[in-house]
């Protein structure tokens, strides 16, 4: 059966499968193609991925790439509130997720801006209040699997069986999230974090096992270093590597790709959906 998440008391099946947008609202992000430093940047890139009609976007304030820089809260909001209030105004029908593992930063989305998805990266390791918080302000929630924090992530990649290992995690996590009230889950096994280029593979080619949850699947691999790394080159020439795996992605299963390029993206789903 093909999983649904309500947002704004409305249903979205994923028959087809949904494109979200990356928008960096920050000066680091490991993709200098996706950063944007200024109000111009940001609405020029907004503007351009509305052309290839996103389904969502992922709107982020802190760089979760390995090794990056600790920001504060509030430095985080600021670099996130110029970023909402400019897809709200640009695209007002465009559901929003945004990209932190704050419970403080994920509630001035909610009340400030009606956001409706946080993506939180540490699948609630990071901050005790954040499960709490997203039942309480009733938002789906993309449960994402990491191990310790983007400064320690690329030391804890010791896994016997990361495939397994992984999906346990999760399952055990969504059962707490359950037992909270929060119906709306999105499954993501996190490539990239916490886990080597060979688990990334690994994860890729056992990616149909996270059905099992009954969650949508979201696969976040556009330009990631597994792409990178193994075909020798950077992640600005990452786009035919990240397509290529997008549609190993939907193949296996996944019900979300999260890119930087959206128009690629949406014709691997069109060019994907005639294979059903």
């Amino acid at each position: 059966m093909t999983p649904t998440i309500s947002l704004n008391n409305k249903i979205y099946d994923f028959e087809r499968p949904k494109v979200m947008g990356i928008i960096n609202a920050t000066p680091d992000s490991f993709f200098a193609g996706s950063r944007t430093p200024d109000l111009s940047s940001l609405s020029g890139r907004i503007s351009r991925m509305l052309e290839y009609h996103p389904d969502f976007f992922d709107i982020g304030g802190y760089s979760s790439r390995p090794g990056a820089e600790d920001i504060s809260p509030e430095e985080e909001w600021e670099r996130l509130a110029p970023a909402l209030e400019t897809a709200r105004r640009l695209s007002p029908d465009t559901p929003v997720s945004v990209d932190t593992f704050r419970a403080s930063i994920a509630r001035k989305a909610v009340e400030n801006f009606g956001v409706e998805i946080i993506n939180d990266i540490s699948g609630g390791t990071l901050d005790d209040e954040m499960w709490h918080t997203v039942a309480d302000l009733k938002c789906a929630y993309v449960l994402m699997h990491m191990r310790g924090n983007p400064e320690t992530m690329s030391s804890l990649t010791d896994y016997e069986d990361v495939t397994a290992e992984v999906l346990e995690d999760l399952a055990f996590k969504l059962a707490e999230l359950r037992q909270l009230g929060i119906a709306n889950v999105i499954i993501d096994p996190g490539f990239g974090f916490a886990k080597t280029v060979e688990q990334n593979f690994r994860l890729l080619r056992d990616l149909e096992v996270f059905r099992s949850l009954g969650c949508p699947l979201l696969a976040g691999l556009s330009r990631k270093s597994m792409i990178w790394k193994t075909l020798g080159t950077t992640p600005s020439e990452a786009l035919n590597g990240t397509t290529a795996l997008n549609a190993i992605a939907l193949q296996k299963g996944a019900d979300i790709l999260r890119v930087h390029d959206v128009a690629e993206a949406r014709e691997c789903v069109t060019l994907h959906k005639l294979l059903r």
